[in-house]
């Protein structure tokens, strides 16, 4: 008995794509020994050792893949606007509804409007379609406050959606979302408002886990940014940034500069953008909900991604506005058929490269010794079919730190 390798549980009956360095590598009739809900053993069933286990699970066929990370998120929010979702089909524009007063002012409005319990209430709606369709682990800004008390109201919801439901949460303080109504026509002010005031209080508070801004025409200008950046380095918070989504203003090159985790959207990024991302090791988020709903028409540069070996991530956008979407899976099959990636890319895009969005890639987003035990088991024949299928329960068992989470 003494040499019994001994684990909490083992895990069999299934096929595993591990995704590590972001490629299936697969394992035909796996088996994944776990413990302290950590993964302390995979490879083929027949050579795992003699051992003994509190628990012996057999998850009768499929395939196993890491848990799904959906690294680019705004769960949590006041109304919905689905009025503007009628408007763009009748031809107003997003810019123009923004400028009119909606958009997200108009979700800023209802947010602040909204109690915690409230606001818990519809995100947790929300995502818990997220966790039916796989997901591990989120990410989830604030930006619909933009002021100190709402920012951290939000960002405190974001924190609490942890503790209510099984799901790894990190959050992102996106306070340059948009500019507030007490100061209108005054972006400078507001900017020295949230480096001065808003991100040392939420970096004090421990609530932020990293800082986004929205880098756009109708959003914040390069130096700004780079001033809300330098505030955020001083506080030891890592960056993040929605960039080139609109217009090409360089930013994903400025977030680089910054050693960003992740610049987002990235529609009208240049190939000086991309090889800045490179260097910096920064990922990029692809968010196909968002191009599809606004209708848009310029790609993301997909082949200088992938020629200068940039990690593309991809994710929700989960939002009152441009980007309704509540399946992580569906983003998966429309990166592959709007945006040209292929089934293998898609995956590693909600699993090894979201992770590396997050700066949770030494633990999460791939099969390997050491990472926390976070794997869903799938009713499928190949792991491409994840982006095959439009919809549909293709969940078999949801795995959270080695317990069983179904």
């Amino acid at each position: 008995m003494d040499n019994l390798q001994k684990f909490d549980s083992v895990w069999h009956g299934f096929h595993a794509a591990t995704m590590c360095d972001g490629k299936y590598n697969s394992i035909k009739d796996a088996a994944i020994g776990v413990i302290d809900g950590k993964i302390s053993w995979i490879g083929e069933h027949l050579d795992l050792p003699k051992h003994s286990s509190t628990q012996n699970f057999d998850l009768g066929g499929g395939w196993v893949t890491p848990g799904l990370i959906d690294c680019h998120t705004h769960l949590v929010f006041g109304g919905n606007r689905a009025g503007e979702f009628e408007q763009r089909l009748n031809g107003v524009s997003y810019i123009e509804i923004a400028k009119a007063g909606g958009g997200i002012a108009a979700s800023v409005k209802a947010t602040r409007n909204e109690t915690k319990s409230e606001l818990l209430y519809s995100a947790k709606k929300r995502l818990k379609a997220l966790i039916a369709d796989g997901v591990t682990t989120v990410e989830v800004k604030s930006g619909y406050g933009l002021n100190l008390e709402a920012e951290i109201k939000m960002l405190e919801v974001a924190k609490s959606l942890e503790a209510e439901l099984s799901i790894t949460v990190k959050t992102t303080c996106l306070a340059a979302h948009a500019l507030p109504p007490e100061f209108k026509d005054d972006a400078d002010a507001y900017i020295d408002y949230c480096c001065e005031v808003l991100l040392p209080a939420i970096s004090k508070a421990g609530l932020a886990d990293a800082v986004d801004a929205f880098c756009e025409g109708i959003g914040f200008s390069p130096e700004q940014v780079q001033r809300y950046f330098m505030a955020a380095k001083k506080l030891g918070l890592p960056i993040k940034l929605h960039a080139e989504q609109l217009s090409a203003l360089a930013g994903s090159s400025l977030a680089a500069r910054y050693n960003a985790l992740s610049a987002d959207h990235l529609e009208y990024a240049d190939e000086d953008d991309v090889v800045a991302m490179a260097k910096s090791g920064t990922t990029a988020v692809l968010l196909p909900g968002a191009f599809y709903t606004l209708k848009e028409t310029q790609l993301p540069p997909i082949e200088l991604l992938r020629k200068h070996n940039v990690p593309m991530a991809v994710a929700t956008d989960a939002n009152p506005g441009t980007s309704p979407v509540l399946s992580l899976r569906l983003m998966m099959n429309m990166a592959c058929t709007l945006f040209g990636l292929t089934p293998e890319e898609s995956l590693a895009g909600v699993t090894t490269n979201a992770a590396k969005a997050l700066g949770l890639n030494e633990t999460h987003g791939e099969l390997k010794l050491g990472s926390v035990a976070d794997f869903v088991c799938w009713d499928v024949e190949s792991p491409g079919e994840l982006s095959y299928w439009l919809g549909g329960n293709l969940l078999k068992h949801r795995v959270k730190s080695g317990i069983n989470s179904n």
